[in-house]
C-alpha cells in the first residue's frame, strides 16, 4: 500500500495539479485562451509563438481529455475547428492571477539571487 514516503502525490498533494496545469506549453494556452477568448488553431499557434504544430495538437488534445478546453469542429468548406476554455479550465484563473501577482512581486529577487549565486567563488 503506497503511502506518502513512497507516493509524491500522497507526499505533496498538489503534484497532480502541477502535472495537469503547469506542462511546458499548457499554461499559455490556457492564458491564451482565457484572455483572448474561442480561437481557431492557427490563431492560438501564432499568439504562443515558438510552438510546433505537434506539440500544439498534443497538448489541445490532453486538455480537451482533462476538461479545460472545449473543442468545436464546424463541418464547413473548408472545415473550422475552434477552442475554448471551459469553466474548470478558467476556475484556473484565481491560480493565474496569484502566480502573476508573485512574479511580478518577485521575479527579479530571483534573478537577483542568480546572479549572486554564478558569481560567488565555489563552495
Amino acid at each position: 500500500m503506497a503511502d506518502a514516503a513512497t507516493d509524491p502525490e500522497l507526499a505533496c498533494p498538489t503534484s497532480a495539479v502541477v502535472e495537469i496545469v503547469f506542462s511546458r506549453w499548457t499554461t499559455p494556452i490556457l492564458w491564451s485562451l482565457h484572455t483572448d477568448g474561442r480561437q481557431r488553431f492557427v490563431e492560438l499557434e501564432r499568439r504562443i509563438g515558438t510552438i510546433t504544430p505537434k506539440v500544439l495538437t498534443q497538448r489541445l488534445r490532453q486538455l480537451e481529455r482533462d476538461g479545460m478546453v472545449l473543442r468545436t469542429y464546424h463541418p464547413e468548406v473548408p472545415p473550422r475547428v475552434e477552442y475554448e476554455i471551459t469553466e474548470l479550465g478558467r476556475s484556473l484563473a484565481p491560480l493565474f492571477a496569484h502566480l502573476a501577482g508573485w512574479a511580478a512581486t518577485n521575479l527579479d529577487k530571483v534573478e537577483r539571487a542568480r546572479i549572486d549565486y554564478d558569481t560567488e567563488p565555489l563552495r
